[in-house]
């Protein structure tokens, strides 16, 4: 039973590693599958408006990643500082880091609209999307006038999260989801939007979002963290705290969005747009697929740095195995799972229209690339220590290795190079995932043993 204040999350994640694990990455879990659920929605009602459609929707996912991008990584920066001013048993500056997130994340998200609406159309046609672009841009330039309020949602969770609470985020999250649900066929067909469409029902669930989670802050008012103006002093410490997490996390997702856009132009190089439509759609799943690591990786970053705030290291290799080991066993049930049923999940995005005739690639998609998942296990949690621990710059290595470094690589090597095709590029990324996230594995070890020490 969690007390008013939000002050029993915190002692479990000071007293209790392995429990704080669990009672925060349950309802993360949650969370995120509500997330990528309500982006399959999308891509299940978009796919009735054709294959077109759904690929230019698909080109601009790399866009979207961006923003959602942000979002959390300026989240886990918040996540960070307040957990670690929370271990070191310093309310105050607590209070403080999480007004001054709130601050980063308005500067961040002013510029980025700013930016991506500028540029939005020459990067779509950089990304090879050809005949699809009217839609790209249809639906982009709206995410896009609005994307302060993805970039916010976002980011707030991760203040949430600092004070150990992944609850709240969770209802915010079902209620959202809900809304976008009831929204996305209103919007795409009876009002005749099409494309338009699915992206207001987003926005309008964002806002709807923030709506929620500032109603518990400023006037239920029963957070353990106040992000009020009146405990406002700007300090330098605690935004470098913010932003030496924050940002690097940001480059992290932003280097998933560049791995997103450069895999869409090598398939369409390979092949054609019907593959890109395959891998945008095909990668909506694997989001769901993945979650439950992502989930747990996410939760251990607050467990982490409470514990590094509190200098009380043996927790933190304590953490870190059991996040890896409740990972693999769900690694090793969804890659089943997925496996055996590839065919039905992909039914149910090319059941109509010019859909239909992707649907076979989808299914092989989804059958090859679920060999990766177990060592996604091991690689998730361990790259997450280091964000824990306040060294983001190492965490965004490891990321841009895994995927600019080795997954390119071998996609370029089979698909191209060997001439494998798609199924090459498909190969390619579970080759990288399984080379870069056993590295990363041993190198977390590494570095707490020698925290230890």
């Amino acid at each position: 039973m969690q007390s008013s204040d939000g002050s029993d999350s915190v002692d479990v994640m000071l007293g209790n590693p392995k429990q704080a694990l669990l009672k925060m990455s349950i309802p993360l879990i949650i969370s995120l599958l509500i997330s990528s659920l309500y982006n399959l929605i999308d891509a299940a009602w978009v796919s009735g408006l054709g294959a077109d459609a759904l690929a230019g929707v698909g080109f601009f996912t790399p866009i979207f990643m961006i923003l959602v991008g942000f979002g959390n990584g300026l989240g886990a920066g918040a996540a960070f500082a307040i957990s670690k001013y929370i271990g070191e048993d310093n309310k105050s500056k607590a209070d403080n880091a999480s007004i001054h997130s709130i601050f980063i994340d308005i500067v961040v998200s002013l510029i980025t609209t700013v930016v991506l609406l500028v540029l939005l159309e020459a990067i779509l046609n950089a990304m090879g999307a050809g005949q699809t672009v009217s839609y790209a841009c249809d639906y982009g330039a709206i995410i896009l006038s609005g994307s302060i309020f993805i970039i916010m949602s976002n980011a707030l969770y991760g203040i949430y999260r600092g004070e150990g609470d992944s609850k709240r985020p969770m209802y915010a999250m079902i209620a959202s989801a809900i809304l976008n649900m009831i929204l996305d066929p209103v919007f795409i067909y009876s009002l005749n939007l099409g494309v338009r469409g699915a992206a207001v029902a987003t926005l309008i669930s964002a806002i709807f979002v923030i709506l929620i989670l500032c109603y518990w802050f400023y006037i239920k008012g029963d957070t353990y963290l106040k992000p009020h103006l009146s405990n406002f002093n700007f300090k330098k410490d605690i935004t470098f705290d913010i932003v030496k997490v924050g940002i690097p996390a940001s480059v992290q997702l932003l280097n998933n969005a560049f791995f997103a856009a450069v895999f869409s132009a090598l398939l369409a190089f390979l092949s054609s747009t019907d593959s890109v439509a395959v891998y945008s759609t095909g990668w909506r799943i694997v989001t769901i697929g993945t979650t439950p690591m992502l989930a747990i990786g996410t939760a251990l970053i607050s467990v982490v740095a409470a514990n590094y705030g509190a200098k009380n290291y043996e927790n933190i290799k304590i953490a870190h195995r059991y996040a890896m080991k409740v990972s693999l066993i769900f690694a090793f049930a969804v890659a089943v799972l997925t496996n055996v049923f590839a065919g039905d999940i992909a039914s149910l995005f090319t059941s109509s229209g010019s859909s239909v005739r992707i649907a076979g690639e989808l299914t092989s998609f989804l059958q090859w690339i679920v060999i990766y998942y177990p060592t996604m296990a091991v690689g998730v949690a361990s790259t997450y220590v280091f964000q824990g621990i306040g060294r983001g710059i190492t965490a965004m290595f490891q990321t841009v290795m895994r995927e600019t470094g080795f997954t390119i690589f071998f996609a370029v090597l089979l698909g191209v190079v060997l001439n494998y095709g798609v199924w090459g590029a498909w190969m390619g990324i579970v080759l990288g995932e399984i080379v870069s996230n056993n590295i990363t594995m041993v190198w977390a070890d590494r570095t707490i043993n020698s925290l230890l020490k």
